[in-house]
């Protein structure tokens, strides 16, 4: 069996079954559901390492506990989903005092209250080695068409994000904002012509592969296009490590902006949208014999496949 994450939840899946009564979501999305009491309730948790999401070295505490709560609001966004609370549990160094905790929590309250999405409980410890951070949350459906998943994409649907991309490192990974208020407006104003929603965490290439696998599908981007969906950290960042902004905009991750499939005759309901969305490509059908995967569209007009690059754990 190949190593990498892709594969292993793939593997996870196989072997978790779930009775789709009471569990209509599980392993494969942003979140998952269960029934419960007749109600439909969303969940999803998310582990964030010292060294990995972010440096205790050089970020603040403050900040790094903003972002642990913002990764599970994203999360929300990307199967519009109103959170409801936050379950935190903490593997706090030896080495920290009580008032870094404080600042820690700090960060997690104040954007928690920001969404109406309270610290219900948790749990804490401590350990000599790097801060870790686990949150869960839970959330219930913004509208009645339901929560909105991965597998919706349709040939012929076009690819939009919500904003800018690449470059997130220079800070935005930290203090990016959650995308609900977009995702509200997305899935009151299109409906069930929101056909596929994700976050971007790990990259566009990769995630747009995951709306892909679960839908059976194909994606091809235009460069064109991602130039134009290139950030001005993007651009920055190029001038100096070699990489083309259209690079930084398909792999770097950890933009937290929400890719969407829709029907073309959808776009111009988007333009009083929080954030205009900038089409990236469009879904194509299957090749025969070929699975999901992911082509580019060059200047030249020449399409060719691509990797689905990005980052992935378990390397």
């Amino acid at each position: 069996m190949s190593k990498g994450e892709l594969a292993f939840v793939e593997w996870l899946r196989s072997v978790c079954q779930v009775d789709p009564a009471r569990v209509p979501i599980g392993i494969g999305d942003d979140m998952a559901a269960v029934i419960l009491d007749g109600r439909l309730v969303l969940t999803t948790a998310d582990m964030l390492l010292d060294g990995v999401h972010f440096d205790t070295r050089s970020q603040s505490l403050r900040r790094i506990g903003r972002k642990a709560i913002a990764c599970s609001l994203s999360d929300c966004a990307a199967m519009a989903a109103r959170p409801r609370g936050a379950m935190v549990s903490v593997a706090l160094p030896n080495a920290m005092s009580m008032d870094d905790a404080r600042r820690l929590y700090d960060g997690m309250v104040a954007i928690g209250g920001e969404y109406n999405c309270p610290i219900i409980g948790g749990d804490t410890t401590s350990w000599d080695h790097p801060l870790a951070i686990d949150v869960s949350m839970i959330a219930e459906p913004m509208s009645n068409c339901g929560p909105v998943r991965r597998n919706g994409a349709r040939p012929g649907d076009i690819l939009v994000v919500t904003g800018a991309l690449g470059g997130s490192l220079a800070g935005r990974h930290l203090d990016f904002t959650p995308r609900l208020a977009d995702a509200e407006f997305l899935v009151n104003e299109l409906g069930e012509s929101l056909h596929a929603m994700i976050d971007i965490t790990d990259g566009l290439a990769i995630d747009a592969f995951r709306i892909c696998q679960a839908s059976g599908c194909a994606a091809c981007f235009d460069v064109n296009l991602l130039t134009a969906a290139a950030s001005d950290d993007a651009r920055r960042a190029s001038q100096y490590d070699g990489r083309t902004p259209v690079d930084h905009v398909l792999h770097d991750g950890e933009d937290f902006e929400l890719l969407l499939a829709i029907p073309a005759r959808a776009l111009p309901k988007l333009n009083e949208a929080p954030h205009v969305p900038m089409p990236v490509g469009h879904i194509v059908p299957l090749a025969p014999g070929e699975g999901p995967g992911l082509y580019i569209r060059h200047a030249d007009g020449q399409i060719k496949p691509m990797e689905p690059g990005g980052y992935q754990h378990f390397r």
